[in-house]
């Protein structure tokens, strides 16, 4: 079974945790076993990093033991963590200088486009990856919340602290980017390739 995304992108599907009906919040080993992978995969598309990752979502669980008690809204559960652990590898980034603040303005950037269905490339997981780390952060963060952590524009905005047309914004550049970068990518395997005639 294979997800694809809206641009066309194929990924291996993975199992989805029930979410939990309850009137409380849910205890630590629940948020544990249902949010783990999830926080990890973001934190390493992220960072890029296998053990900073692991790092990040210590941390972020480490701030839940601390001050989850004080959240109400057992919907909200998914959402803090996520705004954790994007601070958190906000702080290290910015430790290590390698992150810089860059926003989405029509202007300076140029408007986005908008492509038929057709023109999409179809590419397997590693290319994608790939080409994710190719993104700047401010445009691979929403991406990755929207479409493989399935958060609402709402829950992003309150995630990465901006507003909520900002995540529209930097989701359509986003795209646009990746598109770009697939495509580049894919050329650049298709004249790789060399033909093979009969001797």
């Amino acid at each position: 079974m294979e997800l694809t995304l809206q641009f066309g992108i194929e990924l291996p599907a993975t199992h989805s945790i029930p979410r939990r009906v309850t009137d409380s919040v849910p205890s630590f080993e629940q948020i544990v076993d249902a949010h783990y992978q999830g926080l990890f995969r973001f934190a390493l598309s992220m960072c890029r990093r296998e053990a900073t990752a692991q790092d990040l979502v210590q941390q972020t669980f480490l701030q839940w033991a601390k001050k989850g008690h004080t959240l109400r809204d057992a919907a909200k559960v998914k959402t803090w963590l996520f705004t954790t652990i994007y601070r958190e590898w906000l702080g290290i980034a910015r430790r290590e200088k390698k992150y810089e603040e860059v926003e989405f303005e029509p202007d300076l950037h140029g408007n986005t486009q908008q492509h038929d269905e057709g023109e999409n490339p179809r590419v397997d997981s590693v290319t994608l990856q790939t080409a994710l780390e190719e993104l700047e952060p401010n445009y691979r963060a929403p991406l990755v919340l929207f479409y493989l952590k399935e958060l609402s524009y709402h829950d992003i905005a309150e995630t990465l602290g901006v507003p909520i047309g900002t995540v529209m914004s930097r989701l359509s550049r986003a795209k646009d980017s990746l598109r770009a970068i697939l495509r580049r990518i894919e050329d650049s395997t298709s004249s790789n390739i060399i033909p093979i005639t009969a001797s």
